[in-house]
Formats: structure tokens, C-alpha cells, sequence
């Protein structure tokens, strides 16, 4: 088991890389929607990050289960399972999530931006929660007598 502290350090690490990942996305998906980036190339840079996107947010939601984090761990099923889902949902035949066919059809670069919008939105909620959760770990118990405690727990 790690320490409550290094858990939440680790978990706001990863909530920030995703934030500054889906801000890339952001930005890749508004290039392409003013046309200053063909399909292909937007599609490609996208899709290579589809995958460390959910492996990091897998691997997060395992070390919260592993401290014994249920809340949180609850909290972050339903982004495992969406991301999940569209991983899944991907039709035979296409490049990925993203695909240069299909992505200027039915409003889907419109549809992505929202998506990456609501996914921007919950992971800046969660790293607010981690940061909390960090801070308090770390203010547990006394921290004036905090290395007697420790001394006393040793001794025994």
C-alpha cells in the first residue's frame, strides 16, 4: 500500500497530464474546424493518443482501488466506462475514435469538441478533489507532535 499523500500526488500527476491532453485535443479539433488542418492529420494525432489517455485513467482508478479510495474509485468508473465505450463503439473499418472519412459528416468535429469539452470539465473537478484529498492526507493527525508519534509507534 502507498501512502494516502503519494496516492493523491500520483492521481493529480495523471488528472494533470490528461488536462493537458485534452487541451491538445482542443486545440487539434478547433484547427481542424477553421480548416487549417487537413483530416488526415488531425485524425492521426488524435488517435495516437486515444489509447494512453484511457491506459492512464485505468491505471488510475486501479491505484485508488488498491488504497481503498471506493469513493473516488466510483467517482472515475464512469469516465473508465465511457472511454471504454467509444474505444468499443468503433466501427470495422475505421481508422480509430477519430477517422478522416467521417469526422466533417453529421457534425461529428462538433460532437468530438463537446466530448473532449465534458471530459476537460470532469477531470478539472477531480484534480480539484485530488488536490483536497492530497492536502488533507498530509494535515492528518498532529503536526506539531507528529514526529513523536511516529517515535512512539516504532518503540512498540
Amino acid at each position: 500500500m502507498l501512502p494516502e499523500t503519494l496516492v493523491f500526488a500520483i492521481a493529480m500527476l495523471i488528472t494533470g497530464a490528461i488536462l493537458f491532453l485534452l487541451i491538445y485535443f482542443v486545440i487539434i479539433l478547433s484547427d481542424l474546424e477553421c480548416d487549417y488542418l487537413n483530416a488526415q492529420q488531425c485524425c492521426s494525432k488524435l488517435n495516437f493518443w486515444v489509447v494512453p489517455k484511457l491506459s492512464a485513467h485505468c491505471f488510475l482508478a486501479f491505484v485508488l482501488l488498491l488504497n481503498g479510495s471506493w469513493i473516488l474509485f466510483i467517482a472515475n468508473a464512469p469516465m473508465v466506462g465511457w472511454l471504454l465505450y467509444d474505444l468499443i463503439k468503433v466501427p470495422t473499418g475505421n481508422l480509430g475514435i477519430y477517422d478522416p472519412a467521417e469526422i466533417h459528416n453529421r457534425g461529428m468535429v462538433k460532437r468530438h469538441l463537446r466530448d473532449t469539452m465534458i471530459g476537460l470539465g470532469f477531470y478539472m473537478i477531480i484534480f480539484f478533489v485530488y488536490l483536497y484529498c492530497m492536502i488533507i492526507a498530509m494535515l492528518k493527525g498532529d503536526p506539531i507532535r507528529r514526529h513523536e508519534e511516529e517515535d512512539i509507534i516504532t518503540e512498540f
